[in-house]
């Protein structure tokens, strides 16, 4: 069953915007109806939690089981460096142009790991693409920087490889970057964040709970206890929020664990007329020889079967998986044929991506259990 992103009204692209709105700033508005006014706010983002997930388990995370909840669906594809950038652009993927984990960019002959800003493959990062800074690669002006403009202080605590990384340049610029070096500094960093100037807002970023989810599995009984772990973090950020703070926790996207999976480096089938495999097992973008979209897209759908949708790029946007705008140049980078999980397989690569392939727990398709992400509200 696939659900449908709730661009504009719904999606954490409108998450900081709704929040913009509630400090006042000019030519924002709160798609969400979220009513927040306050002058403090923390956003932290629990990378991999599902909302699905999180109502499943009130036990094990009471505290935030406990506070206002606010429906909110990621974008597709439903992974990380698609949904920080919906985040922090405040637009859908068909706007920001970061259209998947990787992707075909015109004039570079491989595949670009938006998450990593390098090529896949080569360990040197990438900080031109085509002489594009990532500024240039998406040059829309961030939430941050719309805050910063009008007087708010905007802090990012986060781990340092974020600092200055390619994906933060193009989509989370703007606020001053402060690394945690570990729990006890992520609480701390996000105290002393929201006590700068008169105005506050902060992004907080926590990646173990989608590792493990990776690792071990979204039904684990490590997965419960780091859900666990979160949920106390959540609520000491929260016993020490300044006076008439808000704290809001959201994720990027939840998780499934394959059941079985579909190896693409095995089967000459799924290869024929393929120039580029991009994305990720759970949602795939398929470049293709030229000329050969229609017939690649119907080999795939009869050897996969009901269990992915197989759509050509054309009708993928049409459907508005990408959101009801998609620039000329952000559709170049979309697979000819786009191929979403629906059931619990997934499209691996053994050879090319070997430890992704191996890994239990993935994400990126429109299921609600991989879509469907909590909005927790405290003051």
């Amino acid at each position: 069953m696939f659900a449908a992103p709730r661009y504009g009204t719904g999606s954490l692209a409108d998450l900081f915007p709704s929040l913009l709105a509630g400090f006042g700033v000019p030519g924002e508005t709160d798609r969400l109806g979220l009513g927040l006014s306050a002058d403090r706010v923390c956003v932290l983002l629990i990378d991999g939690l599902g909302a699905a997930a999180l109502a499943a388990n009130p036990g094990v995370a009471p505290f935030l089981s406990g506070l206002t909840s606010t429906p909110l669906t990621a974008g597709f594809p439903s992974t990380t460096a698609t949904s920080l950038s919906s985040l922090g652009v405040g637009v859908p993927p068909g706007q920001h142009g970061i259209v998947g984990y990787l992707v075909r960019v015109p004039g570079q002959d491989r595949l670009v790991n938006a998450l990593r800003w390098r090529l896949h493959g080569d360990g040197d990062r990438v900080d031109l693409l085509n002489e594009l800074t990532p500024e240039q690669f998406q040059p829309t002006a961030t939430v941050f920087e719309r805050a910063a403009a009008n007087g708010i202080a905007v802090s990012q605590v986060a781990p340092h490889y974020q600092n200055g990384s390619g994906l933060t340049r193009a989509v989370l610029r703007g606020s001053e970057f402060r690394a945690n070096v570990s729990v006890g500094d992520l609480i701390d960093g996000i105290g002393i964040a929201l006590r700068a100037g008169s105005r506050s807002l902060v992004y907080a970023y926590h990646a173990d709970l989608d590792t493990t989810g990776h690792v071990r599995g979204p039904n684990s009984e490590a997965w419960l206890l780091e859900l666990a772990h979160v949920d106390r973090i959540a609520a000491e950020i929260a016993e020490r929020l300044p006076p008439g703070a808000a704290l809001l926790v959201t994720a990027d996207h939840g998780m499934v664990e394959l059941e079985e999976r579909v190896d693409f480096d095995q089967r000459p089938d799924l290869r024929a007329d393929v120039e580029q495999l991009g994305g990720e097992p759970r949602a795939r973008h398929v470049y293709t020889a030229p000329g050969a979209a229609k017939d690649v897209a119907a080999a795939w759908q009869e050897i996969l079967g009901d269990d992915f949708a197989v759509l050509l790029r054309d009708e993928v946007i049409s459907r508005g998986w990408f959101g009801p705008i998609v620039a000329p140049q952000v559709a170049e980078r979309i697979g000819d044929v786009v191929v979403a999980a629906r059931g619990t397989r997934g499209v691996i690569r053994s050879g090319v991506e070997p430890l992704q392939s191996m890994m239990v727990g993935h994400h990126g398709s429109l299921t609600p259990a991989e879509l469907d992400i909590p909005l927790r509200l405290f003051r």
